[in-house]
């Protein structure tokens, strides 16, 4: 028996997503985020991806004034950044980050690290469709951001009540 990808169960949709599949984007050019679950699959109650962060890579400091944040770590070392404290999360990690918290983080190995992120709602999916730059290959990052991208990166946070935090 051949299954597919959605099946219909009574009054209620079974999402699957193969291994390997799922939109995936670039984010900053050093973070390769895969859509496993987002708004519209999830009736905007949470977004769930799959991020690889390339060595040295992840967002800046920023606070999401609308969702709360968890990452559980596949592989590798992730520095949190958390209102002047720094957390070493390990593979087998998971953190919490509520919304309102100021946060950054930093893959520092030298290899890609690997995390799941679960967004409650969702939400920040939406924001990274609009900048993220269409990828497959976490071996293929694009170019370096530009200034003109890093302009509309914080028009389009606010719009998505992210706070860039300088």
């Amino acid at each position: 028996m051949q299954m597919k990808n959605t099946m219909q169960t009574t009054g209620s949709s079974i999402s699957h997503v193969p291994p390997g599949e799922g939109k995936s984007v670039w984010m900053v050019g050093t973070d390769l985020i895969t859509f496993k679950a987002a708004s519209e699959d999830t009736d905007g109650a949470f977004a769930f991806f799959d991020v690889v962060i390339l060595p040295q890579g992840g967002p800046p400091p920023h606070i999401h004034h609308r969702e709360d944040e968890s990452f559980y770590l596949l592989r590798g070392q992730i520095e949190l950044f958390d209102n002047g404290r720094t957390i070493r999360a390990t593979t087998g990690s998971f953190v919490h980050i509520p919304k309102g918290t100021v946060h950054a983080f930093k893959n520092v190995g030298k290899e890609p690290a690997r995390m799941l992120v679960l967004v409650t709602p969702a939400g920040l999916d939406k924001f990274f469709e609009e900048m993220g730059e269409t990828g497959t290959d976490a071996s293929s990052p694009p170019p370096p951001p530009d200034q003109e991208y890093f302009e509309r990166f914080g028009a389009a946070a606010q719009k998505y009540g992210i706070e860039v935090v300088t």
